[in-house]
């Protein structure tokens, strides 16, 4: 189990408001053009409605700036003065970005940009599209803002970038970079260069951000070297947290380099603590108090990241509460004091200051309801209602956190109404509907509360695919901080339907509710787990279960709560069951984990016996009553399948023992991450051909040796047989170019490999062992799926065999579904760990015997597979060690089961 500290140092979560908001690096807008807002020449009314609105925004009066400033632009326009429109739209472009209309920046950009275009102001053109940029970066699409400063995405994360990023000559003629060089505009190449630094960093390339921001220092104008420093602080923070992940994953799948990932860790982080601390001493230089508080509070994420000395901490956080005494009245200066009142001390981080409540806070509860107070009068005096409501709403969790609920409900309706204003601010909206849900179940008002928790949940829906456009830094992190919200709406819906005198039918929509709450946790978290949803939206179903289902079919959904577990039953006339496991988490955790290990190690010392009484203690609770109580005999049900939550992905249904049969043995079982991914329909098995891909030798892979599978051969040749019109990729012959290529010509419907695998707990450690010493990455093989002849749907079934997980997380699971229905391939068929070479060979063949008879699904094919190896002692030709678990139930059928 990842540890609160390492869950917190490895994820970005909402706990710092400034820090998600304002610390990107807005090179010109914040470190040029602010203070400096371009005054308009032109006389009369438009001049003074221009001139008003620059005093307006220089004292933080962001709302009444944007009016005069509207006003301007309407005379500007009326009066054909293109000079003045062009000045006021790039005034609103800003003062539109500070107050979170991200949409309407963007549109005043374009149009601010076309006029300068228009007249050929170069440098002009340039600078704007550098500002154009930083909003992207601040909505978390850092590829839009690549595509103006650059236009092209450079590389894989993993390649070592060129070595003179200065020269990029690859941009294209219209970016920003070569505009501003074009226009010999040091101060705006040195921005361009910076923000393709922060650009790079949010995508996850942090090499490339790290080269990006060092050519940018090489030339920064003096007085904002600061700027370089600080932003290559948190691309040193952002790698030394990559790394860490990695020694993490090294870890757990058992591979070397653990150490040298540590290490790594450590001297980027050191690297991010000497940048940091250069940054704050050349702001003091050059007295911008500002600047030197937003490096203080990146500090204060370091500290939490390192878990820093106390006293190191403490020092950071007086020196914050002393500048921020300072600060002119502003948005940054709001939430800059929301983020010291919810400082939790450095020993006790939280993942989202704004959803958990702290163990112990930095401040005592006096100076935090102080600042928290001052934050609500600097907003309401700089008429602002997204900081006015992200005030509010944080004066709100501070009395929740204290149980006084009526206050607490107070501010944050305050909250709600701020957000839900003429801004339609529905980042923070979810947060308030969220909290408002907390607080009524907190008083126990249930149906108050399942009502805002439904708001909350369908406004995250609603923003969630906008937001994981973000890759990496800025995409949220479901299990530590938005994944409560799916949890706790369930649970409501749950504990609802378990009351005696609801009605039938309301008992019926609040089962359903929860299963689709759920179903959307782990659409989330596949698309998390891979930083993409394009093409998981496309594929997305929308059918209820019962719809999905044949007559002898039922679908079991497990429910992983703190202090209980559900698992629902939906059968396919459209009823439903429920049954609790009364288990802590941790304690229902243990015995999974207990269950795998044995499992795995059942090829070994662990008898039949033993893993038998365990599995059958599984049986009892996570199946036993439910088969009784749906009757699944009598109703004829064949097949089931699951949709499993945490660790539950990490075992085999099929291994559980009812103390005479293993459930294989009765039922074929399938699984699938998310109901919205399955399709439904029967593939058309006379014409199949296969595409076969396979590593005979032995191989070497980042220092890692994969040994020699002496079956895969065989295998090869068995599945060649069983399809004539198949293609072979093996070998030297086996690489991403020819399997693209392959691909792209000849449609196939079942593509089969047969080589190591490594599923890690991040996307960029899962790949698959090519020829040659070479790696195909999830990325890569995604990417190569894409080119499929025929298109994405068209791959019926990819079979993945001789795979290995990353031993312990739950998330590696998310590789075995994921590569397939990623991409649109309907079904996978893999294993949860590696498995005996020959043990392997025969059940894939019977498999695909099996699995091209007409009339068998392929949750048949592969449960008739498993049972020849169960009946191994009957069959000559078989070793009689494979009728245990160890070697049949991890192969695992993903997706459609037909």
């Amino acid at each position: 189990m990842i540890n609160q500290y390492r869950r917190y140092i490895q994820r970005r979560s909402l706990g710092f408001l400034f820090l998600c908001s304002l610390t990107f690096c807005l090179w010109l807008n914040h470190a040029v053009l602010i203070g400096e807002v371009v005054r308009a020449q032109t006389p009369d009314t438009g001049q003074l409605l221009v001139q008003q609105g620059v005093e307006s925004y220089q004292v933080g009066r962001l709302q009444s700036a944007i009016k005069d400033w509207e006003q301007a632009l309407t005379i500007y326009k009326d009066t054909n003065d293109r000079t003045g429109e062009a000045v006021v739209l790039e005034n609103l472009a800003r003062a539109y970005q500070q107050v979170g209309q991200m949409d309407k920046s963007i549109a005043h950009w374009d149009k601010a940009i076309a006029y300068y275009r228009k007249v050929g102001d170069v440098q002009q053109v340039g600078r704007m599209l550098i500002e154009q940029s930083q909003v992207y970066n601040s909505l978390g699409q850092p590829k839009k803002a690549i595509a103006l400063l650059c236009g092209v995405l450079q590389g894989e994360p993993e390649e070592e970038p060129s070595k003179e990023v200065e020269k990029n000559s690859d941009c294209r003629q219209e970016s920003a970079l070569l505009l501003t060089r074009f226009s010999k505009d040091r101060t705006g190449e040195a921005g361009t260069l910076g923000s393709l630094g922060e650009a790079y960093r949010l995508v996850g390339y942090y090499d490339r951000s790290i080269q990006y921001l060092e050519s940018a220092e090489k030339i920064a104008p003096k007085g904002f070297d600061f700027l370089v420093l600080n932003s290559l602080g948190n691309a040193y923070v952002s790698r030394a947290e990559l790394w860490n992940l990695r020694a993490e994953s090294a870890e757990k799948s058992r591979v070397q380099k653990v150490d040298e990932f540590k290490q790594q860790s450590k001297s980027d982080y050191q690297k991010a603590l000497n940048k940091f601390q250069s940054s704050f001493e050349k702001a003091g230089e050059q007295g911008n108090q500002v600047a030197q508080i937003r490096v203080l509070m990146n500090l204060i994420q370091f500290y939490y990241r390192t878990q820093a000395e106390q006293i190191q901490f403490d020092k950071a956080v007086q020196k914050a509460l002393a500048l921020r005494e300072k600060l002119p009245d502003s948005t940054s200066k709001v939430y800059i004091t929301v983020d010291l009142a919810n400082l939790p001390v450095v020993t006790k981080p939280v993942s989202s200051s704004l959803t958990q409540c702290p163990l112990q806070r930095q401040l005592s509860d006096e100076q935090a309801i102080a600042l928290l107070e001052d934050a609500v009068k600097v907003a309401d005096n700089i008429q602002d209602p997204r900081s006015l409501s992200f005030a509010n709403g944080a004066r709100g969790h501070f009395y929740e956190c204290r149980q006084q609920y009526e206050p607490a409900l107070e501010f944050t309706r305050k909250a709600l109404w701020q957000a839900d204003q003429k801004l339609k601010a529905k980042d923070s909206l979810y947060l308030w509907q969220w909290q408002a849900g907390r607080i009524f179940n907190k008083q126990n008002k249930k149906s108050e509360a399942v009502t805002a928790y439904q708001e909350a949940y369908s406004t995250l829906e609603e923003i969630r695919s906008d937001l994981l456009e973000a890759d990496r830094d800025l995409q949220f992190d479901f299990r530590d901080v938005v994944e409560p919200l799916y949890r706790e709406l369930a649970q409501l819906r749950l504990e609802l339907a378990e009351l005696s005198s609801i009605e039938p039918e309301n008992r019926k929509k609040q089962l359903r509710t929860a299963l689709q709450t759920i179903d959307s946790l782990k659409l989330a978290e596949l698309q998390n787990y891979f930083g993409n949803d394009c093409v998981i939206a496309a594929i997305n179903n929308s059918k209820n279960v019962e719809e999905l289902l044949q007559k002898d079919t039922v679908v079991l959904s497990s429910i992983i709560f703190d202090n209980r577990t559900a698992i629902l039953l939906n059968l396919p006339n459209g009823s439903q069951q429920v049954e609790w496991i009364n288990e802590k988490r941790e304690d229902l955790e243990k015995e999974i984990q207990n269950f795998s290990q044995l499992l795995r190690d059942g090829d070994k010392t662990i008898s039949d016996d033993k893993i038998k009484q365990a599995s059958q203690e599984l049986y009892s609770k996570i199946f036993q009553k439910l088969e009784k109580k749906a009757n699944l005999a009598a109703e004829n049900i064949k097949t089931l399948v699951f949709i499993q939550d945490g660790f539950f992905r990490s075992i085999p249904m099929a291994a559980l023992y009812d103390g005479k049969q293993y459930l294989i043995e009765k039922y074929a079982i399938a699984t699938t991450p998310s109901l919205r991914l399955t399709t439904s329909q029967k593939l058309n098995r006379q014409q199949s051909r296969a595409l076969i891909l396979g590593v005979t030798t032995k191989v070497k892979v980042d220092e890692e040796d994969y040994p020699v599978l002496p079956k895969v051969k065989s295998e090869i040749n068995n599945v060649q047989q069983l399809f004539p019109n198949s293609k072979v990729l093996v070998d030297s012959s086996f690489n991403r170019d020819n399997l693209g290529k392959e691909l792209n010509k000849t449609a196939y419907p079942i593509i089969h490999i047969a080589t190591h695998a490594q599923f890690g707990i991040i996307a960029e450690d899962t790949f698959l062992v090519a020829g040659d010493n070479d790696k195909l990455t999830i990325k890569e093989l995604e990417n190569t799926l894409r080119q499929v002849n025929g298109g994405l749907n068209s791959v019926e079934l990819l079979t993945l065999t001789a795979c290995q997980t990353a031993v312990g997380d739950d998330r590696a699971t998310l590789g075995l579904a994921g590569v397939a229905l990623q991409v649109g391939v309907k079904s996978a068929l893999a294993t949860l760990w590696s498995v005996n070479d020959e043990s392997t060979f025969h059940l894939i063949s019977a498999f695909y015997d099996n699995f091209r008879k007409s009339g068998v699904s392929k949750a048949e094919a592969l449960r008739q597979a498993q049972l020849k190896l169960i009946n191994a002692k009957k069959i000559d030709s078989l070793n009689d060690q494979y009728d245990n678990p160890a070697y049949w139930a991890p192969f695992i059928l993903s997706g459609n089961w037909l």
